[in-house]
């Protein structure tokens, strides 16, 4: 008998991964940004650091909240696809077995086939077969909220402190310079390691992310440059 394994699919982490590389791209650049427009806008480091840290629990908090709201309304419309499933299962099962029938000849299989392969998943279990052919949820896709939220907010964290660091360690004439090259370097290093972990061209993410990053960082920094007030 061969020996079955089991097989990783890059999809499998497509809802942590998400959430992750979002919240870890927007801690850099939103608080590089912050920390550069106030720092242009020639604030003492103290000032710097307090908004900084401010930008990172505020983010964090809001990322946690925006992923988890988000993600809760996705859970909702999916449990709502599922009941309604669930009563038209229970009170038209011959047309919902058509529909099933439809479905598998629509991907190439004979009518004789594909009638017999809806009978037999129906009749294993009916409502995963509709779930995963008909309302395309499965249990790699389906919604996790509270994942989502967690991973967000702590890549967020994660992704704020960088620049942070970077305040701490550089004189006050370069934070503007240091913060603005560091901060890119982080983005690259982060679009590299998402594209990495997503099977996606290396080069192409790097740059994505790099350029979203500078054009942000630019325009904050010639705001607080041109007011002069903290941003």
């Amino acid at each position: 008998m061969p020996r079955m394994h089991r097989e990783e699919h890059r999809t499998e982490r497509i809802g942590w991964l998400r959430a992750a590389v979002l919240g870890a791209n927007d801690g850099i650049v939103s608080t590089a940004s912050l920390v550069v427009g106030v720092a242009a806008a020639s604030t003492g480091r103290s000032e710097v650091l307090v908004a900084g840290v401010a930008g990172l629990v505020a983010g964090a908090m809001s990322m946690a909240a925006g992923e988890y709201v988000s993600v809760s309304s996705q859970a909702d419309t999916e449990q709502a696809d599922l009941t309604r499933e669930r009563s038209e299962l229970a009170t038209i099962s011959e047309s919902e077995l058509d529909e099933l029938t439809s479905i598998y000849e629509g991907r190439g299989l004979d009518p004789a086939l594909a009638r017999q392969v809806a009978e037999q998943l129906t009749a294993k279990d009916a409502l995963a077969a509709h779930a995963r052919d008909e309302l395309g949820i499965s249990e790699i896709t389906t919604a996790r909220p509270v994942q989502a939220a967690l991973a967000s907010a702590a890549t967020f964290a994660t992704g704020a402190a960088l620049p942070l660091l970077v305040v701490l360690l550089t004189p006050d004439a370069l934070l503007v310079y240091a913060v603005s090259i560091t901060s890119l370097i982080f983005l690259a290093l982060l679009g590299i390691l998402a594209a990495r972990a997503g099977g996606a061209p290396v080069l192409k993410a790097a740059l994505r992310v790099t350029f979203w990053g500078a054009l942000a960082m630019a325009l904050t920094a010639a705001v607080g440059a041109l007011f002069g007030t903290v941003v």
